[in-house]
């Protein structure tokens, strides 16, 4: 049976004055995590307010100790990418 995992990452992006400063934040967040990681990356929430951000990060895989290594992988590199403006991590299962 297959493990999909998704990581919601919530981000606090207090510098941003304009949603332009908040894409160039969240471009490379998410560029950096698919590149990395090999995971499908999307913004689901706040697409409208300049200073907040929230990504869902999703893996499939034919273990799920497997994909949990990488989502805990996933959420120890945004951490170290964009450090206090991660406020809120969670990880679901299907």
């Amino acid at each position: 049976m297959a493990a999909i995992g998704v990581v919601t990452l919530e981000l606090r992006i207090e510098h941003a004055h304009s949603l332009k400063e908040k894409r160039h934040v969240v471009k490379s967040l998410k560029e950096r995590l698919r590149g990395k990681f090999n995971v499908s990356v999307a913004e689901i929430d706040d697409m409208d307010l300049h200073n907040s951000a929230v990504l869902a990060v999703a893996t499939v895989s034919s273990s799920r100790q497997f994909a949990e290594k990488v989502l805990q992988a996933v959420e120890r590199e945004a951490a170290e990418l964009v450090g206090p403006m991660l406020v809120r991590v969670e990880t679901e299962w299907w």
